[in-house]
Parts: C-alpha cells; structure tokens; sequence
C-alpha cells in the first residue's frame, strides 16, 4: 500500500511540475463574450492542470477605434501585470476594402498595441483571428462583392489580422483558420449560433482550444474539459486545434520576437561602430573586451590597442537574458607604435629587464599589453630619469607600453624572445 500511495504521489508531482499560469485580458466584443470564451479557456487550462486569472472588455459591436478611447478599455490595460491582452475587432470591419481598413481598423489596433507595450513591458499582444459569417456578408456584400461568401470573407479576415499581427510584432491567435479546418474536415459540428455570425457553443470551445495552444504553448489534446459537448465533437475540435495552431507555432509568430541577442559591426581603424539586431530586447549591456562597457543600444568603441577582442552583447527582457559573443579584430600598424624624441625603450628586442627612458615625474600612466589587447600586470620599477619593466614571466611575442607622459600619450612596441 504505501508503495502504490508513493507512486501516486510521485505522478502527482510529475504531471503538475509543468503547470503554468497566465494573465490574460481580453478586449473585444460579442464574439468574446458570447459563450463566456475567458472563462471556457480558464476551464480548458484548468483541466490540465494550468491556470488562468483573466479580465476583459468586450461591448456588442465594439471596434478597435471605439476601444482605443474607451476609459475602462485603458484604465484595465494600464493596470499592467498581463501576460497576454487580446484584441478583437469588430466582426466585419477587417474584411472591408483596402481603404477602408487602413484608415478604420489598422492605426488603431497599432494605437492599443502601444499602450499595452508601455504598461505592460513583460506582456505580448495577441490578434484573436475571427471568422467569416456563415453563408458571407448579406448586408455588405453588393458593394464588396469579395465578402459574398463565407470563404472570401473568412480570407480577407485572415489576411487582415496577420497584417495587424506581422505589422505589430505580435502573436496571433488563429481562430478562424481552426473553425474552417472544422468546416471542412467535421461538417456535422455547428460553430455558429442561429444569427450564422456568433459562436456557438462548439465555435467557443474551438476558440479556446485554440488559445490554449497559443498562450500555453501545449498541445490541445491534453485538454479533459469538453464543455456540454459531445466527446466526439469536443475531440474532433481538440484535434483540429492542435493540428492548425500547435502544430505550426511559427506560423502565427510564436517566438518569432523573442528576446534574441544579435549584432553586427563595422571596423574603421580601431574605432568600431556596432549594429544592434536584438530582437525582443528592452535594455543592452556591451563588454568590448579590453574592460569598458556600454548601455547603449548602437554604440561605437575605439580601442587603444590592435588585437583580437571577444565583445559581448548580452540582451534584456524582464527576468530574461539571451548574450552574443563575436570577435573582433583591429589590425596592428605602424602607428601602433609611435616613439618620442625624448622617450626610448632598451633593450628591443628584450629577454628580460626593459628599461624605458623617460622623464618619470611626468609619467602619469603606464600599462602593458599583449596582441590579443589583454591589461598585463608585470614588475615596474620607477627610478628618476627611467622605468625597468620586467618581461622575464611572458611568453615570446610583441607587447604594447602605453604611457600618459604630462598628457601626451605614448604608445611604444616591444618584440620579447
């Protein structure tokens, strides 16, 4: 017995070490509220031992626009702390003409997605793709004639809200596409209500499979709950979010903007100008190798020295860090070493002791290198009129001496045997 209760217990643990919990708010119109579809994802994720907490807005008929200056809509966006907020826009809006679109829907699904951005820093827009009326666009459809039927209309949707999305940077959820697949391969399943526009029981729950593999990122068939469906219809609709949503992640920008470090850059000399190609990213650290660092998003570094630099740029979102390593290379020339009349080095090449003439009252600096730029600490000793540097514990190969001599700066080449 207690070893059938230890098993027990350990698939406990084992199938609820996964579980994850989300925020979601959702910002829409009928076709979110019809059928409660927050709450019918909260019991899809709950059946699977995952959790959402969940808020929403969403007002019959209500457009992107009308939310765009709705002071409930902004005050819940500006509560912050989301994982996810969702936008829907009205039913019929993004299946318009062209124009029509770009003055009416898009600017104003560009205007919440940067609110959300800028009180919700750690949160991702979602697009809820919706679908196309069951028999077309009745109403509209003499003056549009692309929105006649449920196919044309159902396609310039998907059109639509991948712009929103692409043009965004955002995540789509692809609901309309799963409720077509449905249609097709499961023509017995009814996903509208009696109007031939709203979901139905069955088109919520296909809704929420589908934003479960989207937001959770797992597969649909895990889901238990079936609502008051038939097991074969909930299956069936498992089945097709699962194959359209989860199984093509990518597809609908599924980490597409994740935080990813990335760089480029350009050598001039030995100033460098670097080219940030983060992804995702909010704040930057630069190491360049030679012990400076930057904050910058594009910076530029000159470096003191030719050699080989390993520069670093690590990449910042909320809690997470992706980092880049490149190599830089800055070729050694002759001005490398630049000699003073009044400032000589002997012997060079040197095996051992090197003694730098130089007037040490006005040394202010002095530091040694090595090709691939590294800082050496070797033995220095300042007498009155010179510096005795010992290169006896390096390798054989060339060195640097920089020195700051009453502001003038020096920058001395030494070959060690």
């Amino acid at each position: 017995m207690k070893q059938i209760i230890s098993t027990l217990l350990l698939l406990t643990l084992v199938t609820t070490s996964h579980a994850t919990k989300k925020r979601v708010l959702f910002i829409g119109n009928s076709y979110t509220y019809v059928n409660d579809l927050p709450l019918m994802l909260k019991n899809v994720a709950g059946s699977c031992g995952d959790t959402v907490d969940y808020d929403s807005h969403t007002l019959g008929g209500y457009t992107l626009q009308q939310h765009s200056t709705n002071t409930t809509t902004i005050s819940k966006i500006m509560s912050g702390n989301w994982d996810y907020v969702v936008l829907q826009e009205q039913s019929q809006l993004p299946a318009f003409p062209d124009n029509q679109v770009q003055s009416s829907v898009f600017p104003y699904a560009k205007k919440l997605d940067s609110m959300i951005r800028q009180y919700n820093p750690c949160a991702e827009t979602v697009f809820f793709m919706t679908w196309g009326y069951k028999n077309g666009d009745a109403n509209n459809c003499a003056s549009f004639p692309p929105i006649c039927t449920y196919s044309g209309m159902d396609s310039l949707l998907r059109l639509r809200y991948t712009m929103m999305a692409d043009s965004n940077q955002a995540l789509l959820s692809p609901v309309g596409a799963v409720r077509r697949h449905i249609r097709n391969q499961y023509p017995s399943i009814e996903l509208y209500d009696n109007d031939g526009s709203h979901p139905s029981v069955a088109g919520t729950y296909a809704a929420a499979c589908t934003f479960y593999g989207i937001l959770f990122k797992k597969s649909p068939l895990n889901i238990t709950f079936g609502s008051t469906l038939p097991a074969i219809d909930a299956s069936n609709i498992r089945t097709a979010a699962k194959l359209v949503a989860y199984d093509s992640l990518t597809k609908w920008n599924i980490g597409k903007y994740s935080l990813k470090a990335a760089y480029a850059f350009l050598p001039n000399n030995k100033t460098v100008n670097f080219t940030n190609q983060s992804t995702g990213a909010t704040q930057y650290l630069w190491n360049f190798g030679d012990g400076t660092t930057s904050t910058l998003a594009n910076p530029s570094h000159t470096y003191a020295l030719g050699g080989n630099y390993q520069v670093t740029l690590k990449a910042y979102k909320c809690n997470s860090v992706d980092s880049v390593v490149k190599t830089v290379n800055i070729n050694t020339t002759a001005t490398d070493a630049i000699y003073s009349a009044d400032i000589t080095a002997a012997p060079n090449p040197v095996t051992d002791k090197l003694t730098v003439r130089v007037p040490v009252y006005l040394l202010q600096d002095i530091r040694i290198y090595n090709l691939m730029g590294k800082q050496l600490s070797l033995p220095i000793e300042p007498l009155k009129n010179e510096v005795i540097i010992h290169f006896s514990s390096v390798a054989a190969g060339t060195y640097f001496i920089r020195m700051n001599v009453d502001g003038r700066k020096d920058i001395l080449k030494v070959i060690k045997q």
